[in-house]
């Protein structure tokens, strides 16, 4: 049993990986050197200018050549972080397509597994039971037709049974005369209080008499109220 537990777990760093962190260590000790020599750039400037105040020609000029030299030293660490950071993209983009290559080939395995699934033969026979299952659909509706077409019954029979199916449903709907509700009876007028009969209209046209009299008793009931 030592050797069960003495077994180290397969680790998930890549030999990329390790590459790619010591670029990336390399690029920040480079950067770091740069920082350094811009601040001792400026010390010598400046020291530089103190020594010519002081009349030290010889070792202000040393103090240029250091200069000039830590300058060199620049422009060379600046192209060898180009280069760091392009090898750096170049890796990291290897990376992502190892991982897609990896994706690929466990999507073709799994396609694979698939396609083992799904029979040619079965598909076919699931096909062919579909459309027998449909055709006996269609032969049993076919019957069917058939059978009401035997019955001897046109289509405009059929009509005008279903209309008349729809006339008793509506009738049957229709309240029953014992059901409406009792409307108050009006009350009976007594005997003695009968109406006055209209004065009789005479059948015969009146003479011109009787017109002219009919004219003037208007005129005498005026002049009678005025006097």
């Amino acid at each position: 049993m030592g050797h069960l537990f003495s077994k180290k777990k397969k680790s998930s760093v890549t030999e990329q990986d390790r590459a790619v962190l010591q670029l990336k260590t390399t690029r920040d000790k480079i950067r770091q050197y740069q920082k350094r020599s811009e601040i001792q750039l400026e010390k010598d400037r400046e020291l530089a200018k103190k020594l010519l105040m002081a009349h030290k020609k010889e070792r202000a000029k040393l103090l240029l050549k250091k200069k000039h030299f830590i300058e060199d030293q620049l422009q060379k660490t600046d192209g060898q972080l180009g280069n760091i950071e392009r090898m750096i993209q170049d890796l990291e983009f290897a990376q992502i397509e190892i991982k897609v290559v990896d994706s690929l080939r466990d999507g073709n395995e799994a396609l694979k597994e698939v396609n083992k699934l799904l029979n040619i033969d079965d598909i076919e026979r699931i096909l062919d039971e579909t459309k027998e299952g449909a055709e006996k659909q269609e032969e049993i509706s076919a019957l069917l037709c058939g059978f009401v077409a035997e019955t001897g019954l046109s289509e405009d029979e059929l009509e005008a049974e279903l209309d008349a199916l729809l006339e008793r449903s509506e009738l049957d709907e229709l309240p029953d005369v014992d059901e409406l509700p009792e409307v108050d009876k009006l009350p009976e007028v007594p005997p003695s209080a009968a109406v006055d009969q209209l004065p009789n209209v005479p059948q015969e046209e009146p003479s011109a008499a009787a017109k002219a009299a009919s004219q003037r008793s208007p005129a005498r009931k005026v002049a009678l109220e005025a006097s």
